[in-house]
């Protein structure tokens, strides 16, 4: 199956049939067969899902480049024998092992388990739908050597994934996903189908009423006023968005002492098919709709929503002119960190000692409260399995006490009972705090408002162009790399997401964006990284030359380019790793809370991306 050694794709087929044991996705490739569609069975067939730092996502259907029953055993048995090597006692410590409600979650999660079994492990095992955040939580409550939970998040309904955790009860990161990897190539024969005995098996243990029950108790110490929570007249409309979040939302709120919610009665019950929502991603543009209309009916002020996992959160309130503010995830990102500073002031933790962090597309108002206040800051490369970690570092290695971790996607980490993004914990926080500030009658908005007169203001814009072809992505940010005179547009640009560098290569990075001079650059494609542009020379750089190297880890699989200019703005312009997108995070601060110069910013640079980086027009983009 290797590029260097093709096979026949009615060989791979063969194979695939001699292999499966599940009816269906059997019955789909001897379809495409009979039907000799070879297209099809080439996408299905001849590059197998890839093993990442978020585990495995993909479309469930037939094929080794899909997620189906083969792929998620000969994943297990991968990851098992690795953990296995790799982890001292790791048999004895056990994996955890849950599932969300979307289709084939049950199975898939029961095929893990089995994996895992065969090579003697124990197996800590949610058997009923379980939110994200639980398994990570009860990896670092047991000290298990590992946890799988079955999900997709809020993709859409025909996806699922397998997101692993490691022994720290964070997300995996590099080099384990490589090693992950190599040992599932390794195991690529599925051995065991048989997903129902496990429910009988002596090592098999169901810690769902326990770990939910521990995790309930480790939140507590998030609570600031309990009786002011038993006592306030808040009312808010919640939505799950078809997922798993509302019996552990309605666990954690009676546990603050915090009002019930109004649910939205169609999106309440898990349902896989995310009838009501054409994309279930509270994040999304009209996502929040239903809840809003909802909540105007009954003249509520304030609307909050996780996503289908519970892992992410998100909210929007109505403001004194009745219109709806719907959060950003960087607003969201501020309120929490202002939230957490205020509790953790009021146990009597040294602000020096209190660590936060946001990754490096997020907005820079965490590390502008961090100037300000003193408590320790970091930001990583995008994703949780970066921000958990390094966090969990600062706690380890700089005795800090974990207060707080985001991401501009809805992700937030409140604490440190679970090492990655928790919407029922940030749920639970956020409704606290709009309780308290409904006593004061404020609403939350008002307090977002009082973080932008104490840091300065900040406003962002972040989008993306769909560029379906990767050589046309590679030119675009080969010129932004290399000016229109430094680099071929074809004969050095593969024709694929991969960036070939080479040694003589003259960097000609752009000295001015919408007219403002650019002041810091970091491409961590080719590896450098400036603090002070104004110190280079007039002679360019060759890629072999240079000593500035970013402290972040280079990749040359994918392109990644910050800009700073002079006016406060910051951007960062990245290729999505699962979608043909061309994404960029634009922010713009202006300490002085002028919010009109800081919109009259945005503006130019949002055009200055489109004209002058991408040439979007050019590129039919």
């Amino acid at each position: 199956m290797s590029d260097s050694t093709p096979v026949s794709i009615y060989k791979l087929a063969e194979r695939w049939l001699s292999e499966d044991k599940d009816p269906k996705t059997s019955a789909q490739i001897q379809a495409l067969v009979d039907a000799k569609d070879e297209a099809k069975l080439e996408a299905l067939l001849r590059y197998p899902v890839e093993f990442g730092t978020a585990g495995l996502r993909a479309r469930m259907e037939a094929g080794y480049a899909r997620l189906n029953q083969l792929t998620i055993i000969t994943a297990s048995q991968g990851l098992s024998a690795y953990v296995q090597r790799e982890i001292p006692n790791a048999c004895t410590r056990g994996v955890v092992v849950g599932h969300d409600h979307r289709h084939n979650s049950d199975i898939f999660a029961r095929l893990t388990a089995r994996a895992f079994l065969d090579l003697g492990f124990k197996v800590y095992f949610y058997p009923g739908l379980s939110f994200t955040p639980l398994v990570p939580f009860a990896v670092k409550q047991l000290g298990a050597a590992c946890g799988v939970m079955i999900t997709a998040s809020h993709n859409p309904k025909d996806d699922n994934g397998y997101k692993v955790y490691w022994e720290n009860g964070a997300q995996i990161k590099p080099p384990l996903d490589l090693g992950i990897l190599k040992c599932i190539e390794k195991h690529s024969v599925p051995n065991n189908w048989d997903a129902e005995s496990i429910a009988n098996n002596v090592n098999v243990e169901d810690i769902t009423e326990s770990m939910l029950s521990a995790y309930i108790e480790a939140t507590q110490a998030l609570i600031q006023d309990a009786d002011l929570n038993r006592n306030t007249r808040l009312q808010y409309v919640y939505t799950p968005m078809h997922g798993v979040g509302a019996p552990f939302a309605e666990r954690i709120l009676e546990a603050f002492g915090l009002p019930k919610f109004v649910p939205v009665p169609e999106q309440i019950a898990p349902n896989p098919d995310f009838p009501t929502v054409s994309f279930p991603n509270p994040e999304e543009k009209n996502a929040l709709d239903m809840a809003k209309s909802l909540a105007d009916k009954m003249d509520i002020g304030l609307v909050v929503a996780n996503d289908p996992d519970a892992d992410r959160f998100a909210a929007a309130e109505k403001q004194a002119d009745r219109t709806w503010l719907s959060f950003t995830g960087d607003q969201l990102g501020t309120i929490f960190a202002a939230a957490v500073l205020e509790n953790m002031r009021a146990q009597g933790i040294p602000i020096d000692k209190v660590a936060m962090a946001n990754s490096t597309v997020s907005s820079r108002m965490l590390e502008a409260m961090a100037a300000k206040d003193g408590f320790c800051y970091t930001d990583t490369l995008t994703g949780f399995k970066w921000i958990a970690n390094e966090l969990a570092s600062m706690q380890k290695e700089q005795g800090c006490h974990i207060g707080f971790g985001y991401e501009d996607a809805i992700g937030y980490m409140v604490g440190s009972q679970v090492l990655d993004k928790d919407g029922v914990s940030a749920l639970a926080v956020f409704l606290q705090l709009a309780a308290r500030l409904n006593s004061q009658g404020k609403r939350v908005g008002d307090y977002l408002e009082e973080q932008y007169a104490r840091y300065g203001y900040f406003v962002s814009s972040n989008l993306y162009f769909i560029c379906p072809d990767p050589a046309k992505t590679n030119r675009i940010f080969s010129r932004i790399r290399f000016g229109d005179d430094g680099k071929s547009n074809d004969d050095d640009v593969e024709r694929t997401n991969f960036v070939r560098l080479h040694a003589n290569d003259v960097l000609r990075y752009p000295r001015t964006i919408g007219g403002f001079p650019v002041s810091y650059i970091r491409d961590l494609t080719v590896g450098f990284e400036m603090h002070d542009v104004d110190k280079l020379s007039t002679v360019s750089l060759q890629v072999g030359e240079f000593d500035n190297v970013p402290t972040f880890p280079v990749s040359k699989s994918s392109h990644m380019i910050t800009f700073e200019t002079r006016n406060g703005g910051r951007i960062t312009m990245r290729t999505s790793g699962t979608e043909p997108k061309l994404k960029y995070y634009l922010e713009v601060r202006n300490s002085d809370n002028d919010r009109a110069a800081a919109a009259a910013d945005l503006q130019k640079m949002v055009r200055a991306i489109a004209e002058e980086l991408v040439q979007a027009h050019e590129n039919g983009l």
